[in-house]
């Protein structure tokens, strides 16, 4: 994330700032624009950077959720746009959805795709999805959504509730994640935001102490699957309450007619950071 780009970012959670034009967030209609980045090469140096944070192994293919990363550059660029209702910071991750329609090769060229729609009540504020289209020619090739929340006032009896997930007991692996994880998967994603980075960046946008990646979390556990998942797949998720840094957090997987139920939890109190599930596609 570059450092324009991120303070662009921040002026609208600045009090006084955010109320100057073009600074100014005023929870209305998403804009009709779609970004693209075309033709953005698949190396090798940056997959494998990628992937050993993640603890994918090192494949000439790259991991499933790899291509969020090469998309979240027009993720921040239409949050930050003028035209966009509401401030980047501040706007939660709640679900995301991944479609790999075959794997992507190491030196292919892939096409992004970003637009926004979706617009509604959910029960604790107004929820829209993000959605990225890769393509490599004219094959799509990867999809995703990606729903975001602004909280504030809900529906809580007609408001979106979200996709629901199957009870999964964590008996996996307790992994732990160190106090500079934020910092080491931001450098690598570009996803810079001040509540992954430190305990004082985070607390001035009130967290306790700095947070975990949502994404992170999603490609740690895929890469714990990645040997029982097929070419084309379908990973969906929900994310829940986040991981402080430095924590742990526990894996736990059950196989379904589908594909896997998975969760990732406090091993402590059982609490979940993430509920999710793999299909065929």
């Amino acid at each position: 994330m570059a450092l324009p780009v991120m303070l662009k970012a921040a002026l609208p959670a600045v009090p006084g700032l955010n109320q100057l034009p073009g600074i100014k967030k005023t929870g209305g209609a998403l804009p009709d624009l779609t970004l693209v980045r075309t033709d953005v090469l698949v190396e090798r140096s940056e997959v494998d950077r990628y992937a050993a944070v993640c603890g994918f192994p090192t494949r000439d293919v790259a991991p499933v959720p790899y291509l969020h990363m090469l998309a979240f550059p027009l993720h921040l660029q239409l949050m930050t746009d003028a035209t966009f209702p509401f401030p980047a910071i501040g706007s939660v991750h709640l679900e995301n959805t991944i479609v790999q329609h075959r794997p992507v090769a190491i030196g292919e060229s892939v096409s992004l795709s970003l637009s926004a729609d979706n617009l509604r009540a959910s029960t604790k504020g107004r929820a829209w999805d993000m959605n990225v289209t890769g393509t490599v020619d004219d094959e799509v090739v990867w999809e995703s959504v990606s729903t975001y929340l602004r909280v504030g006032k809900g529906d809580k009896e007609n408001g979106d509730a979200g996709l629901s997930f199957a009870a999964v007991e964590a008996k996996g692996p307790v992994w732990s994640l160190p106090d500079n994880l934020g910092r080491t998967y931001g450098a690598v994603s570009g996803d810079r935001n001040p509540i992954h980075l430190h305990p004082l960046t985070a607390k001035a946008l009130g967290f306790p102490r700095h947070i975990a990646h949502g994404m992170w979390s999603k490609a740690r556990c895929i890469a714990a699957l990645e040997n029982r998942l097929p070419d084309a797949v379908k990973v969906e998720v929900a994310f829940k309450k986040p991981i402080f840094l430095p924590g742990k957090a526990q894996f736990g997987a059950e196989k379904s007619a589908e594909g896997y139920d998975f969760t990732l939890v406090n091993p402590k109190s059982g609490a979940p950071h993430l509920l999710g599930r793999t299909s065929a596609f």
